[in-house]
């Protein structure tokens, strides 16, 4: 959508190739928040304090263990919170990473000339469709792996294969059909909330740049919060429905 100086554009923008794979500007958005994860990593690991652990290490600590507790409430079992804990978490600090860094000085605002026109060098990550499909094929592996690793996979393929009455197929058949409806529910969840997010400050910066957006800035800030927390509650809502017995889920 373009008009009088407002473009509106859904599809990432191509920067260029690298060995002829196409390089978009969401891409490098999103090596660039793998880039301050893995850098806030090291320099967590080096100021860790194990006897006697004080200031924000311990509000950190505080903040992973009840994480962890909420984690172990919902599957019922804490080796199996465990064992999710680091995936859900990390797929969580990515998101709610990719979200902020919308705000950083430069995203949106820093252009790139690609050889036709000139585009963003960066955009904010979930704004692309083929980022939020891509978590959501891999959270989906994860609760997938999780259930067959849990019950056994003859007892989770039973699941959604079961023939020993009509209805009792009919019920699998649904199973596997709202399995794949998660894919779709994943990802354009999380895209539709950025990318709308993304649209409404545009065009607040359009009629009045210095003060309209501060607000709508600050609403996205909780929005993209809200978003990372609401992904990384459904994969683990998915793990306990994955985990689960087909005789005790019914």
């Amino acid at each position: 959508m373009e008009g009088k100086g407002l473009e509106i554009v859904i599809t990432p923008e191509h920067l260029f190739d690298v060995f002829g794979m196409p390089v978009t500007n969401t891409l490098v958005a999103s090596l660039g928040a793998v880039a301050v994860l893995v850098a806030l990593a090291f320099v967590a690991r080096r100021k860790l304090v194990f006897a006697s652990p004080r200031g924000i290490q311990n509000v950190v600590e505080l903040v992973m263990e009840s994480a962890l507790g909420v984690m172990e409430e919902v599957l019922g079992d804490r080796k199996l919170a465990m064992k999710v804990f680091p995936f859900i978490v990390t797929v969580f600090l990515f998101v709610v990473t990719a979200n902020w860094m919308e705000f950083l000085p430069g995203v949106g605002s820093v252009t790139f000339f690609n050889g036709e026109h000139t585009v963003p060098f960066l955009r904010s990550v979930n704004t692309d469709l083929n980022v939020t499909i891509a978590l959501s094929v891999i959270a989906v592996i994860m609760v997938q792996t999780m259930g067959v690793a849990v019950i056994g996979g003859w007892n989770y393929a039973k699941k959604f294969v079961n023939l020993k009455s009509p209805l009792l197929f009919f019920i699998g058949l649904i199973e596997a059909i709202s399995e794949a409806a998660r894919l779709v529910s994943f990802s354009f969840r999380l895209f539709g909330n950025i990318f709308a997010g993304e649209v409404l400050i545009l065009v607040m910066s359009y009629f009045m740049p210095l003060f309209l957006p501060v607000p709508f800035m600050l609403f996205e800030v909780m929005v993209g919060l809200i978003q990372a927390t609401i992904f990384a509650g459904l994969m683990l809502i998915f793990v306990k429905v994955a985990t689960t017995h087909h005789e005790e889920a019914h």
